[in-house]
């Protein structure tokens, strides 16, 4: 790799770094090209992508990043796997990691939080961007439906009044 690779590598990591909602680190040691494949098929499906890095290239991307910290992480053979959604990336490696021993997830980062792998396993438990937003909407819809019944019901407490006074004066 010459001089201007590894500068277009590191431009290509920052904006990564940048723009992603969470980097997860992992080794992938003894993993098949075929494995990775599934891999990577299965993070595409959600908007993530998979990628092998080189440690030192990764680490100078990371300096004057938010999650620097996470630049220890970087030793070995190491891929990361990010996503735009928070969730999307440390979702899929948590359940191949399940399926592939080979694929042992080192931590990663969201903003400046760093995270070790229980962290990244309690991430991938949360809810994706899509489910809180149907899950606020939905609530927020409840909420719009509760205050327009109570703002109804005086006048509709009028209207069967006058009814009443109606049907008595037909009477």
């Amino acid at each position: 790799m010459d001089r201007n690779q590894k500068e277009a590598s590191v431009e290509e990591l920052n904006s990564i770094f940048s723009e992603a909602g969470s980097v997860v680190m992992a080794h992938y040691t003894g993993m098949t090209v075929a494995e990775m494949t599934k891999l990577r098929a299965k993070l595409r499906e959600l908007g993530g992508t998979f990628k092998v890095v080189r440690n030192r290239l990764a680490k100078i991307a990371l300096q004057g990043k938010p999650g620097e910290g996470a630049a220890d992480l970087f030793t070995g053979p190491v891929a990361i796997a990010y996503s735009e959604d928070f969730v999307a990336a440390p979702k899929v490696l948590v359940e191949y990691a399940k399926e592939n021993s080979k694929l042992v997830i080192l931590g990663g980062f969201m903003e400046e939080d760093v995270f070790d792998a229980a962290g990244i396993d309690a991430l991938s438990k949360m809810p994706s961007r899509e489910e809180l937003i149907a899950t606020i909407s939905a609530r927020l819809m409840g909420q719009a439906s509760q205050v327009a019944q109570r703002l109804m019901a005086p006048g509709q407490g009028l209207a069967g009044a006058i009814d009443v006074i109606r049907e008595k004066a037909d009477a």
